[in-house]
């Protein structure tokens, strides 16, 4: 192993998680009236709805996919009885279709941005790398699913589940498992992985707000009574 490699898939996702966190800290304590998703809807409304209801159920299924597919330790895939070759297989049509979704949904987003005057006028550099990040990531991902449908024996995600699991329990050996996987596998990492580190420094760290808002759904009534 290369000591780039080393750094990329040993080291960088913990520097990438500890700005994630300590970084939406700071800019949540420093810098409050920055902490939104600055709404273009005001601005232009057209195709935003459409736009943004793709984008983010694409986007969340991916999240939730990844997380469940890389995270869930494959003891408990084998005593559920799933192949390791038929969870690739979900994997890759799941995958493929909010893939699809959450691409569509930027490609609108995007034009959006880009083509309105009064859109491209606020949208700022950080936005506009942002944008391409996700889009260049979202790209490779779809990509991998070509490669994936050449080796259907699932032993590649296993690769990827163990680096990830090991990456996540702190286990030294982690970048081990991916020493042979192909370069694309390893730049759709990357990408991700990057994702997390200029998080705090955008517009992403409404995603925050968004989690915390599922706590209304545990308030009590508010009583509001007549006079």
């Amino acid at each position: 192993m290369s000591l780039l490699h080393l750094f990329l898939f040993g080291i960088y996702p913990y520097i990438a998680a500890t700005v994630f966190l300590l970084g939406s800290l700071v800019r949540f304590e420093r810098e409050q009236y920055t902490w939104k998703s600055d709404s273009s809807q005001l601005l232009y409304r057209g195709n935003l709805r459409l736009g943004s209801i793709l984008f983010h159920l694409g986007i969340l299924g991916l999240f939730l996919g990844h997380l469940v597919g890389l995270l869930t330790p494959v003891a408990v895939w084998d005593a559920l009885g799933v192949s390791h070759g038929f969870k690739q297989q979900v994997a890759m049509v799941a995958g493929g279709i909010m893939g699809v979704l959450c691409l569509l949904g930027l490609l609108i987003l995007l034009q959006r941005r880009l083509a309105q005057p009064r859109l491209a006028t606020v949208t700022t550099p950080g936005d506009r790398l942002l944008l391409a990040w996700l889009l260049m990531t979202l790209l490779l991902g779809l990509s991998t699913i070509v490669t994936s449908a050449g080796h259907l024996d699932g032993h590649v995600m296993l690769q990827l589940m163990a680096w990830a699991q090991h990456i996540m329990t702190f286990r030294a050996d982690a970048t081990g498992y991916l020493v042979d996987v192909p370069l694309l596998y390893k730049a759709h990492l990357f990408m991700g992985i990057t994702l997390f580190l200029i998080f705090p420094f955008t517009r992403l760290v409404h995603v925050w707000s968004g989690l915390a808002s599922v706590t209304y759904l545990a308030r009590a009534w508010q009583l509001v009574r007549s006079r």
